[in-house]
């Protein structure tokens, strides 16, 4: 006897429900991992997070800066001044309209990005090289498909 649709699609809903939890879990710990490979152990992921987003965008304002990271201007205010304070960006008036303040990377802000990238980018480099050509094409496949999934 062949399974009622109604069961096949519960069957498919537990089966999907398993992939993305088993998918979330592994996300979180490998992002963990790659957290922990940083320039400056003191900083928070939400100052190196800033500090990022001004290394590939440039210079943004407070209120840019707090949209992309989805946080209040205050909050962010508070990140940029602490950030300000340890040499990593600063602000400057916006030469078409005074009333608005640029905030972007000093060469010691850039550098901390530069540094963490690398020591990153080195970790998963030595982890892949623990894998099998097979497993890391699957990786490689399987980036593509999450780049995909993270832009929705």
């Amino acid at each position: 006897m062949s399974p009622s649709p109604a069961s096949a699609e519960s069957t498919t809903d537990i089966e999907l429900g398993a992939a993305a939890s088993d998918l979330r879990w592994a996300t979180f710990r490998l992002a963990r991992r790659l957290r922990a490979q940083r320039a400056v152990d003191s900083m928070s992921d939400g100052q190196f997070a800033v500090l990022a987003n001004l290394n590939m965008t440039g210079p943004l304002t407070l209120g840019e800066l707090a949209e992309r990271e989805r946080v209040t201007a205050p909050s962010m205010n508070r990140t940029v001044n602490c950030l300000e304070e340890s040499g990593y960006l600063t602000r400057t008036p916006d030469e078409s309209d005074r009333r608005k303040v640029n905030i972007d990377l000093t060469e010691s802000g850039r550098a901390v990005v530069e540094e963490t990238v690398r020591r990153r980018d080195a970790w998963l480099e030595s982890a892949l090289a623990d894998l099998t050509p097979q497993e890391r094409d699957i990786l490689s496949d399987a980036a593509s498909v999450m780049r995909k999934v993270a832009d929705r």
